[in-house]
């Protein structure tokens, strides 16, 4: 009943990776004030994270609000709250990935468990030009 009463709307969004568009995973942070870098194949626009491990609300970051390094500014897609922004949530869009700045509990906490979704700035590994 929880999960699947019958009046209860669900609904469910799935990804695949796909190389140079998309890439999903999970991690576990360490802790470190350098914080963790994630491998995607490409430079993110857009990336979303959530401490599995918490009740931590999900992390939005995307290049078109803040273009460029360090990346402090973020919304919370789960809440109703406007943007927030400070140091203790830097990160930096690199051209093969992302990499935290800190070791905030947040998205790099040590031994906790993150889930993570990415789409590419410049999605065209595949491309067919004539």
């Amino acid at each position: 009943n929880n999960l699947n009463g019958a009046s209860d709307t669900i609904i469910a969004y799935c990804f695949a990776n796909t190389d140079g568009y998309i890439k999903s995973g999970s991690y576990v942070g360490n802790g470190n004030a350098d914080g963790t870098f994630l491998y995607t194949g490409f430079k993110p626009a857009w990336f979303m994270i959530k401490d599995v491990s918490n009740s931590n609300n999900w992390i939005l970051y995307d290049a078109q609000r803040e273009p460029y390094n360090v990346m402090d500014s973020y919304l919370n897609p789960d809440t109703a709250g406007a943007e927030e922004s400070g140091s203790i949530a830097e990160i930096d869009f690199l051209s093969n990935g992302v990499k935290m700045r800190t070791g905030h509990v947040a998205f790099s906490g040590s031994g906790r468990t993150y889930v993570y979704l990415a789409f590419a700035e410049n999605p065209f590994k595949y491309a067919t030009a004539r």
